[in-house]
């Protein structure tokens, strides 16, 4: 029997959730999207997946981290052959400690990483200066490296999982804004916009800061509250790279990710997420200049090898922040059981897409290691 299942929302959430169902000759899938493909959250985000090198060690926060990391080992390798295109990354991160009494809990991460299977390289000051030139030593206390973590561009990714699963049989219906949904019944439910309606047995909601609109009643999900945070970036471009080995690196919430040399310099994207709803965001969304200016002092004095770079392009986007519980959202939710929602990934939906899909398939009683 076939199981039709509609997902709202098309980030990289929705995206790698789709891709994972196609993988189940069973399930029939529909995305609708109510404008481009990752044009949310996801383009706003830097794709660096901190996965090993997160302080998260238990519970649902580290479950997540810890499946997402296996499945990306596979999933990566497995897009890039179907789609016989390279999705282009960043592997290593690469993070800066400045406080002195963070060194033992670092140490003792490294060692329970190491029972899990991954690999944390503690660089002493000196080692530091002498392998990562580009990095200021200055109030650097220990450099944490996690070769099993990387960065991934997300709008590519995004893409190349809609075209892997439209190969795969998927239905993707864009610049189609959802207003809402009705359940018919046990396993029957309507997704509805202007004009138009998708029914369905099971609607699954990842449309980030979109998903609250689209729930009819406040009760039937208590404590769901997502705030908009926004993050912002820029692309640099060097004449030169600013050291001859670059992993992402992080320090002070700033992240430097290289973009290796499209052909007029070496480029790389430096952002952060900085701002939160209590804080101006300027005309029209476009971000605190005071705030941006903060990161920028921070990134050059992280990394003095900026002061020769130029600014290519700079970006600002909404990342959905839950209030008053852990991101993110992955629960079943209505009077049948027929929704789950799946949203509020704040500044980790890019690592969390596979682990998510995974959570969300079990909820609908799909076995995400035994398809079909």
């Amino acid at each position: 029997m076939t199981m039709e299942i509609t997902i709202a929302g098309c980030g990289i959430v929705g995206a790698t959730l789709a891709y994972e169902l196609t993988r189940f000759p069973q399930v029939q899938v529909t995305v609708v999207e109510a404008g481009s493909p990752g044009q949310g959250a996801t383009r706003a985000a830097l794709g660096v997946c901190m996965g090993a090198i997160s302080r998260k060690t238990r519970g649902r926060s580290w479950q997540l981290r810890h499946r997402s990391i296996q499945r990306y080992a596979t999933l990566l390798p497995e897009l890039e052959h179907n789609l016989g295109q390279p999705l282009p990354r960043t592997q290593g991160i690469l993070s800066l400690c400045f406080e002195a009494d963070q060194v033992p809990p670092w140490q003792r991460l490294a060692t329970l990483r190491q029972s899990q299977g991954y690999t944390l390289e503690l660089l002493d000051p000196e080692t530091l200066a002498a392998t990562y030139p580009q990095v200021n030593p200055t109030g650097v206390v220990l450099g944490i490296y996690s070769p099993q973590d990387f960065q991934i561009q997300p709008l590519a990714l995004t893409q190349a999982l809609v075209k892997a699963a439209q190969q795969r049989g998927a239905v993707f219906h864009f610049n189609r804004p959802a207003q809402g949904y009705r359940e018919l019944g046990a396993d029957r439910v309507v997704l509805q916009g202007e004009g138009w309606t998708l029914e369905s047995h099971k609607l699954v909601i990842t449309a980030g800061l979109g998903s609250p609109a689209l729930i009819p009643s406040p009760e039937i999900t208590p404590g769901i509250t997502l705030e908009p945070v926004l993050g912002q970036g820029i692309r640099l471009r060097s004449p030169q790279p600013l050291g001859e080995r670059e992993p992402v690196i992080t320090g002070h919430d700033v992240h430097l990710v290289p973009l290796g040399n499209p052909g007029e310099g070496f480029e790389y994207w430096l952002g952060a997420t900085v701002e939160f709803p209590s804080q101006p965001w300027g005309a029209e969304g476009t971000g605190d200049p005071q705030m941006w200016d903060q990161v920028w002092q921070r990134g050059l004095a992280q990394w003095p090898g900026l002061a020769g770079a130029v600014g290519v392009e700079r970006w600002f986007g909404l990342r959905p922040r839950p209030v008053g519980r852990s991101a993110p959202v992955i629960e079943r939710f209505g009077g049948s059981g027929s929704i789950v929602l799946a949203t509020g990934h704040y500044r980790n939906g890019v690592l969390l897409a596979p682990g998510t899909a995974a959570q969300v398939m079990e909820l609908l009683s799909l076995d995400p290691l035994q398809p079909g």
